[in-house]
């Protein structure tokens, strides 16, 4: 909604969208929906696995805010505007995020792909005392 590529009453755009941004938009979307379904009904990855601090779901995470940038509006992105201003936003930001997408598109792909694939992964059992049985 914030990007307005789908019209709303709620935000508007200065700038038109680019045509990348629709396709973008969409894989995004989806592999954002894919990333969030694997965690769902399982315990969390970082418990389990003790995943360090640039495993997927940091990945996930960064890709899903990075694809916002990508695709919303240049003079519209408030950190740009107050960073650059309307005219450096467009004449520096804007010609970024097509490399914004594709970074997002690769960040999500590679963390849902990750989580994918190790989905099947068994987690190492909690150490328990053979020897110390309850009650003998």
């Amino acid at each position: 909604m914030p990007t307005d590529l789908i019209d709303t009453p709620f935000f508007s755009r200065e700038i038109p969208p680019t045509w990348w941004a629709y396709p973008v938009l969409g894989i995004t979307a989806v592999l954002t929906g894919l990333l969030v379904a694997t965690y769902v009904a399982r315990a969390p990855v970082d418990e389990l696995q003790g995943e360090g601090a640039g495993g997927p779901s940091r990945f996930g995470a960064a890709g899903a805010v990075v694809s916002f940038f990508a695709v919303g509006c240049p003079v519209c992105n408030k950190l740009a505007l107050l960073a650059l201003g309307t005219s450096g936003a467009l004449q520096y930001f804007a010609p970024i995020q097509p490399f914004l997408a594709a970074a997002s598109v690769i960040m999500l792909g590679w963390a849902f792909l990750n989580r994918a694939v190790s989905e099947d992964r068994c987690p190492a059992p909690l150490t328990r005392s053979v020897h110390s049985a309850p009650g003998g």
